[in-house]
């Protein structure tokens, strides 16, 4: 089973009798590729337009959009779980001068190639795990890290693998459930060992484990809630700078960054944390 594997929704449909030649090739194509996760426009032909969360994820990206430089030129960005390139889009619309878009996912992978060509943007895809992002050996000024936290068996170690590829911004979404704390509370620096009382607050950082299924969809495996995300990209060495939608956060490097080897998977790893 991919370890990016999403719940898709129903094949793309659409009046094929008021469509175009082209758009019945697109449309044709679209088919082949399988079912789509994310809805996009390819001239006139929408991918997913069943979608159970609706024109997804452009509803998503208008909420996240204004968080971001309306221009992106010259900068790098890399789709972390890119699935058919929605979002890598979007970055190459904006300018970027490099976009990588990786999935384990080879069927999202072909989507995305296909719509690529359909828009005409060079992007660059690869097969690759969150879990191998060290093997591109590189940073990239914007890290896109969307939708795909809570479909991975050791989240926080992916999180921690991610960091290690910004140089300049994280933009991280998950799922969440759960409620949040109550208004000025704030985790404490620290807990007395007997004292249980916390863990029964509302809002206390939490990871709901997810032992079978979630929404028909056993990738479903942790779901946070919102002060164990801030807490745990807060502890993975970011400091959040913008929260443009409740799933959602923009985080920086803090700086300056642990020396090479210092990170809190390393040391920990090295027995010295």
């Amino acid at each position: 089973m991919s370890l990016m594997l999403h719940r898709a929704p129903s094949s793309s449909t659409g009046r094929a009798g008021s469509l175009t030649a082209a758009q019945r090739r697109i449309q044709r194509r679209i088919h082949e590729l399988g079912d789509w996760f994310q809805n996009l426009d390819l001239e006139g032909v929408p991918t997913a337009p069943q979608h159970f969360l609706g024109n997804y994820p452009q509803l998503k990206w208008r909420q996240i959009a204004p968080a971001l430089p309306e221009r992106l030129d010259g900068a790098s960005v890399l789709d972390i779980g890119c699935n058919a390139g929605f979002y890598a889009f979007e970055c190459k619309k904006r300018g970027a001068a490099r976009v990588l878009g990786v999935d384990a996912d080879s069927r999202y992978l072909e989507q995305a190639r296909f719509a690529a060509e359909v828009l005409g943007l060079q992007v660059e895809f690869r097969r690759l795990s969150v879990y191998d992002v060290g093997q591109l050996g590189e940073q990239f000024d914007y890290v896109l890290f969307l939708g795909l936290f809570y479909h991975l068996r050791y989240p926080v170690y992916a999180l921690d693998l991610v960091v290690n590829c910004v140089r300049q911004r994280l933009v991280f979404q998950s799922m969440l459930r759960g409620p949040d704390l109550a208004p000025g509370m704030q985790p404490a620096p620290d807990y007395d060992f007997w004292n249980r009382e916390p863990f029964g607050q509302p809002g206390f950082p939490c990871l709901y484990f997810i032992e079978q299924c979630y929404a028909s969809d056993p990738t479903n495996w942790w779901v946070p809630n919102r002060a164990a995300v801030e807490g745990l990209l807060r502890s993975a060495g970011l400091t959040i700078v913008a929260h443009p939608e409740p799933e959602t956060w923009v985080c920086e490097p803090t700086s300056p960054p642990p020396a090479p080897g210092e990170s809190i998977w390393h040391r920990e790893l090295a027995g010295t944390l």
